[in-house]
């Protein structure tokens, strides 16, 4: 059940960010090449949907990391190729598609990716710490731990008495020859 919720956390942000950066993708390919329009947007919706999966979609408590950022960036380039490789297709077979069609095949291959690019984040990237239950549940854990060894260690504890000091009068007193 906690997959499927994860999943569908997953589908709202890197389907909504998806779905964002699927009109910028031709939108900006009017400017420079389409394979580099596809590469900006890619990148940037990967560092934006990396951020939002850790905090919100596997729920770590804290922001992605850099680590994460180049593991969830290998799973991005995969997600790269397979709409790359999804366009060119089709430019092959229809030279000058309209833009609904080009979206139709774009976003059929990014949802087809992202399907990849969840279990990889599942089950790798996020894998420690992805269920927040688990995070609370462990943190209590260690909470319990360290209390029961700080009570051990004051029952433990020999308590011993305080000592006066010995006046050093009273010291030369008792240690001088009669």
């Amino acid at each position: 059940m906690k997959s499927l919720t994860s999943f569908a956390r997953f589908v709202v942000f890197g389907g909504g960010t998806g779905v964002l950066s699927g009109p910028t993708v031709p939108l900006l390919a009017v400017l420079m090449p389409w394979t580099l329009s596809n590469a900006l947007v890619t990148a940037a919706s990967t560092v934006l949907c990396t951020e939002l999966h850790a905090r919100y979609t596997f729920r770590t408590g804290r922001r992605a990391g850099l680590r994460r950022h180049w593991q969830s960036a290998g799973s991005a380039a995969a997600a790269y190729a397979a709409t790359s490789v999804a366009v060119f297709t089709l430019h092959t077979f229809q030279p000058t598609p309209g833009m609904l069609t080009e979206q139709l095949v774009y976003l059929s291959a990014s949802g087809l990716a992202g399907t990849g690019r969840f279990a990889i984040l599942r089950l790798f990237v996020f894998a420690t710490g992805t269920d927040h239950e688990t995070a609370q549940t462990a943190k209590a854990a260690n909470t319990a731990k360290a209390a029961k060894a700080a009570a051990t260690a004051t029952a433990t504890a020999i308590v011993r008495p305080r000592r006066t000091p010995v006046p050093a009068a009273g010291l030369t007193a008792a240690l001088s020859p009669s």
